[in-house]
């Protein structure tokens, strides 16, 4: 399959168990599209060609540039439905977090970008229900906005009216980013739940690893309501602050224990990251030497790493700066 409709065809860059999406050009506008197409098994499924449908129906309905927009609808020769999207071209969070976990102040900023993203999606009256690593899109920057990726949902197949998910039943979500109350299917969740995943997919960041391990919806429902998420001291050491406070809200297992609304977690995790920022040239100066092991761990593991290293390259290059100066003092005040 080479073209769709008007779109060539350039590369594969998706596929999950009910559809596939391309990378296509678009001769007619002269732009990358994404298009996605409906699996040929699942051809035959009323319900599953509906729940496609729906989901380009709702993403084209919202306006936020923070939800990847869809703008053409169509069916191939077999029936099958597809639809076009905007290309978005800087990969996933998950490609993010294959390379490992972040430096503490990056991850807290990537966390707060993605709580600004879904508070964005609440406001258009929808809950996500599948916030995860994989379906976060990472949109490059221009020069003008600093060159900063932001993140842009995607994937909505599973995100329903805000109005409408009290009501369903069906446990659906990717298990370790699933808030508990996802995993009991009796439709008791709101937008709560993506407060919850934005919190577990942010402790990725930071950790390297989802807050509670859980491979199916089974081990979802047999957590411990007491347990809380490990300690991030281990990853932050002296810096934790009020984060193992934030991140015990954030994944609260009653639904009423949580933050309610995801802008004020992305308020607390902006806060953060910018007590981290101006802690770390404190935290450097407290530490006078740095060892094999600083410089064989990455600056994920020791966030303070990079701003030592960038530290001590401007102390280095000033050393003759300030010996040539006195140098220039003392032939001033005794070579006369």
């Amino acid at each position: 399959m080479d073209v769709i409709g008007r779109y060539r065809l350039r590369d594969k860059i998706g596929a999950g168990a009910f559809a596939t999406v391309w990378r296509g050009y678009d001769d007619d506008l002269d732009v990358d599209v994404a298009v996605k197409v409906l699996a040929d098994n699942w051809a035959s499924r009323a319900d599953v060609r509906e729940r496609f449908l729906s989901e380009a129906r709702l993403m084209r309905r919202i306006s936020s540039d923070r939800v990847v927009r869809v703008f053409d609808l169509g069916k191939l020769d077999d029936g099958r439905p597809y639809f076009v999207m905007d290309y978005v071209g800087g990969g996933t969070l998950a490609d993010v977090l294959r390379q490992g976990r972040l430096d503490a102040v990056d991850a807290l900023w990537w966390g707060a970008d993605l709580a600004r993203a879904v508070a964005a999606l609440h406001g258009e009256g929808v809950v996500h229900r599948d916030v995860t690593p994989a379906n976060l899109l990472l949109r490059p920057g221009d020069e003008a906005g600093g060159g900063t990726h932001r993140i842009v949902l995607a994937d909505l197949g599973l995100a329903k009216r805000a109005a409408e998910a009290s009501g369903l039943t069906q446990a659906v979500g990717t298990p370790s980013y699933m808030a508990p109350e996802q995993g009991r299917g009796d439709g008791g969740f709101d937008e709560r739940a993506d407060v919850y995943a934005v919190g577990a997919v942010t402790y990725a960041l930071l950790t390297g690893h989802p807050p509670y391990t859980a491979a199916s919806i089974g081990d979802v429902l047999n957590r411990d309501p007491d347990l809380p998420p490990q300690s991030l001291r281990p990853v932050l050491h002296d810096s934790v602050g009020q984060l193992d406070d934030v991140f015990a809200r954030t994944l609260a297992y009653r639904v009423a224990d949580r933050w309610e609304r995801a802008d004020t977690l992305a308020d607390r995790l902006e806060a953060e990251a910018y007590r981290l920022e101006q802690e770390a040239p404190q935290r450097a100066a407290e530490r006078t030497t740095i060892t094999e092991d600083d410089l064989d761990t990455t600056v994920a593991t020791d966030p303070p790493v990079r701003r030592r290293r960038r530290m001590r390259a401007w102390f280095l290059l000033a050393l003759p700066i300030v010996f040539a100066a006195a140098g220039i003092g003392g032939w001033i005040l005794f070579g006369r």
